[in-house]
């Protein structure tokens, strides 16, 4: 009478493997490496026989990097309708192999910015996997929109940043079709990635919330693969995250890779609450890390801010002088219900009111990233932005001089970089955000070239920016304090020169040392540490669609023979036995807690026996 879950692990542990048939290595669609593909990537191998198999392939490491988008620029030639690529070499996935050593390939997966027709999406992917080593993931127009906009956008992207489902844009039912879309995505990145797998070698780095089902797929048919994830966004408290009905599978999903990084601690505790309240996991720190035992895998938790590269922001052009003479104070967001651009402008306005002297000396220029989804509610913030910015301007400004510029159209790096060059202040007032590299941009860029006079920089963070805890000089502020918030700014451009040049330095050797590069290498080495020991034990996977596992138990693990235990049992004279009541003795989730007669008299059996002792045991009683 064991528990439903305890004879799934016995009869797992006969020391046979599952009968169920695996899944057959088939070629990827692209094949540019020299070598074969290793015969052991779907079955398990012991390091000896990995080892061997590196050795005789001669394979470089190589790095798979998943995201929801490939680093890459598409343009479509509109006399001959050819498409035309190039690397985005400002996007972070790009940036992240200065991290890898020289010798690790690295292969990005995920979509295109581009409408593709489905007869030249085979041609496409050979050119960018044989010019980039990108390969594209393609989803069926409907798929993608419910994907991205819908599951995303409507339930996710709020969700993780503490919007609960009660506002009327998003207090509808459920919509099951968007989370089945959402899990039909996922599917279609995992089989793209198992294209261009080659070997237990390769390692895959999966990025952000549009991917937290990834790892089951892969895992299902990768038991062993050796898998990180990365998430960009926050994560929510248990009482907000508990809100979304399919909260076990994402949590899950996650819980199937070897390694889960987050920015800040706190966005760790609420993933490792979540996962003790919904899942009843348990967690411990040992020697600085902290692992979650799942099934018999230790799955190791991350917390690492993401950097920023500092050496290609260091290229300013002559800085415009449409600003001279004035105190320029700057902002950089993209427009969304969670930047906080509105609370921004309305610090401004409180800040001209309290200091008459600054009305014509400060000018605040907010750049407006386009906005990476539609709906109401971003309508809604870009014409309350718009709304207070012209009523700042109408009240304080005057003919030749507007205090607020909005910038709300696409402007290129070189401009970008020249605003944060002349800056004398930036600000960062989102209600919740990720991480948010907008302050470590402001002082790369202050430091310019390093030569002639100091350099020095002043920032004002909201403390619910990512960045925050890595930003010991900044003013940190609650960005729903207005009056605080203005405050904040005038006490920064008013900070004596060595004050924020003190600032400034303090923050630069930070950035410096802690760059993207840090950050990849940094990761890789954990994910490295947390997958040492996958051939060293024995794995199955059980489980049924998105509650798919892999039990990991140690090589010596085998299930207990009947005869073997008849045989000891007979031989012993003094026998203690040990009975779970609530899964052993009776089912569990009954609600009737009484033994049959049965159950009743088999433990009469063994207690009228004067050479056994019978223990009951219930958590609880």
């Amino acid at each position: 009478m064991f528990s439903r879950f305890h004879a799934k692990l016995l009869n797992l542990g006969s020391g046979d493997l599952l009968d169920s048939p695996r899944a057959t290595s088939r070629l990827p669609r692209l094949m540019n490496d020299p070598g074969f593909i290793s015969p052991g990537l779907y079955t398990e191998s012991s390091d000896s026989d990995t080892e061997s198999s590196r050795q005789s392939t001669g394979r470089r490491e190589r790095m798979i990097i998943v995201a929801n988008f490939l680093p890459l620029i598409s343009e479509k030639d509109p006399t001959t309708s050819e498409w035309r690529f190039k690397l985005d070499e400002d996007s972070l996935l790009w940036q992240l192999k200065d991290g890898f050593s020289p010798e690790t390939r690295v292969i990005y997966v995920g979509r295109l910015k581009a409408e593709i027709d489905p007869h030249m999406q085979d041609e496409v992917a050979q050119k960018l996997y044989k010019e980039f080593h990108c390969m594209p993931t393609f989803l069926a127009p409907d798929v993608q929109d419910r994907f991205y906009h819908g599951f995303c956008k409507n339930y996710l992207w709020p969700l993780f940043h503490y919007m609960l489902p009660l506002c009327p844009d998003h207090g509808d039912r459920f919509d099951r079709s968007l989370w089945q879309a959402y899990v039909a995505a996922n599917k279609t990145f995992a089989d793209t990635v198992l294209e261009v797998i080659h070997s237990n070698d390769d390692y895959v780095w999966a990025h952000d919330y549009h991917l937290l089902l990834l790892p089951t797929f892969l895992r299902k048919r990768l038991n062993c693969v050796k898998l990180g994830f990365f998430l960009h966004s926050p994560f929510p408290s248990s009482e907000i995250y508990r809100t979304l009905p399919v909260r076990d599978e994402i949590l899950k999903g996650l819980l199937n890779a070897d390694l889960i990084g987050f920015h800040t601690f706190d966005y760790a505790r609420h993933f490792l609450s979540c996962c003790s309240r919904m899942l009843g996991l348990d967690y411990e720190s040992k020697r600085g890390y902290i692992g979650l035992e799942y099934y018999g895998r230790t799955v190791n938790i991350k917390i690492l801010p993401v950097g920023s590269t500092w050496v290609g922001l260091t290229k300013v052009k002559e800085i415009e002088k449409k600003f001279e003479g004035k105190t320029l104070i700057l902002g950089v967001d993209d427009m969304d219900v969670f930047k906080g651009i509105s609370l921004k402008l309305q610090a401004v306005e409180e800040l001209l009111m309290q200091h008459p002297f600054l009305r014509g000396k400060l000018v605040m220029v907010q750049i407006v990233n386009p906005a990476r989804s539609s709906g109401k509610d971003v309508q809604e913030a870009k014409k309350e932005a718009d709304e207070v910015a012209k009523r700042v301007n109408k009240t304080y400004g005057f003919p030749g001089y507007n205090p607020v510029v909005m910038i709300d159209q696409p402007i290129d790096s070189h401009e970008k970089i020249a605003f944060y060059s002349a800056a004398e202040c930036c600000i960062v007032n989102a209600v919740r955000d990720g991480m948010n590299l907008v302050p470590y941009k402001y002082v790369v860029c202050r430091q310019g070239t390093g030569k002639g006079s100091p350099q020095t920089s002043a920032l004002v963070v909201s403390e619910f920016v990512g960045c925050s805890p890595s930003l010991s000089g900044a003013i940190r502020v609650n960005p729903w304090n207005i009056e605080a918030v203005a405050e904040a700014i005038y006490s920064a451009i008013t900070l004596l020169p060595s004050e924020k040049q003190l600032r400034h330095e303090k923050h630069y050797n930070y950035i410096r040392s802690h760059d993207i590069a840090y950050w990849a290498r940094s990761f890789l080495q954990d994910l490295e540490r947390s997958c040492k020991d996958h051939y060293s034990r024995r794995c199955w996977g059980i489980g049924l669609g998105l509650g798919f596992r892999v039990v990991a138990l140690s090589p010596s693990f085998r299930k207990l023979s009947v005869d073997h235990i008849v045989s000891a049992y007979k031989r012993t004279k003094t026998r203690a036995i040990f009975l779970d009541y609530d899964g052993t003795v009776m089912p569990r989730g009954l609600i009737s807690k009484s033994p049959s007669g049965e159950v009743i008299s088999i433990l009469n059996g063994l207690c009228n026996d004067p050479q056994n002792t019978v223990f009951i045991v219930e958590e609880g009683l």
